[in-house]
């Protein structure tokens, strides 16, 4: 027969009114615990994939600034080498300018050497003269001399032209100049009555260019020498070969007035 709560002792009675009161509190509190732990174990969790995250990103941070730090080097490398060729490009630039600048003067320098060549040349290139009407090419020296030797006789030194005349021919024998130089050196002679030697020079000249203008003078010329010598057979003779060879020249005209005083 059950036992009424009256029947159990009081203490008894409080035991198990105890437990029963302390039953769902215990299970409440383990509940409670498990709950805790799982809670804890996911902020644990979370935390350590946030310190993971954290490290992550910090070893992403400092990878990056290890990168940018090798960036910046690479730039400042970059900007040296860049800021080097700019260095050695302005060097190049002022050398090639320089260069340039040397050219420039060797070029005007070797025209100026070029220009005084074509200069000191054109002193020894032959020159084109006319001269008793005939034409003919002469070294620049031979034209100096010559004009040289014929201003001698202008002055009335016939000695020293002769000697300038007859040093012209030995020099030059093969001038264009000859003729006239033979003209003139037998003039010369003439006044300084060596008149032998006038009539050799004369008749080279009537001899070796009978159609030179002054061949008719020269003809006169001999026939005067001859005169000068007391040969007017002699004269006669040269002065009606003058008429003959050169019949319309002034002096065939004086040669028949001669003609006419020694008949």
């Amino acid at each position: 027969m059950p036992l009424s709560m009256g029947a159990l002792p009081l203490k008894t009675v409080l035991a198990l009114a105890l437990s029963c009161l302390m039953a769902p509190a215990s299970q409440a509190a383990i509940f409670e615990d498990g709950e805790a732990r799982r809670a804890i174990l996911e902020l644990r969790q979370k935390f350590d994939a946030l310190q993971l995250s954290q490290q992550r990103a910090s070893d992403e941070l400092r990878k990056s600034g290890d990168d940018n730090a090798q960036l910046r080097r690479s730039l400042l490398d970059l900007q040296t080498q860049i800021d080097a060729l700019r260095a050695e490009q302005a060097k190049l630039r002022g050398q090639s300018e320089q260069q340039l600048r040397d050219i420039a003067d060797l070029q005007r320098r070797q025209k100026d050497i070029a220009q005084g060549v074509d200069e000191r040349l054109r002193q020894f290139e032959p020159v084109k003269v006319s001269l008793d009407g005939i034409e003919f090419q002469a070294d620049p020296a031979e034209k100096r001399d010559f004009e040289a030797a014929l201003a001698v006789f202008r002055t009335g030194k016939f000695a020293e032209a002769g000697t300038v005349l007859a040093a012209f021919l030995r020099q030059y024998p093969r001038s264009g100049y000859v003729p006239s130089v033979r003209f003139w050196l037998g003039n010369a002679l003439y006044a300084e009555r060596d008149y032998k030697e006038a009539i050799t020079h004369f008749k080279a000249l009537l001899s070796q260019a009978p159609g030179h203008a002054r061949a008719p003078e020269a003809a006169l010329s001999i026939a005067n020498c001859q005169t000068e010598l007391k040969d007017p057979r002699a004269a006669r003779k040269t002065l009606e070969d003058l008429v003959r060879a050169y019949p319309q020249s002034e002096a065939a005209a004086a040669a028949k007035e001669r003609l006419s005083r020694l008949k």
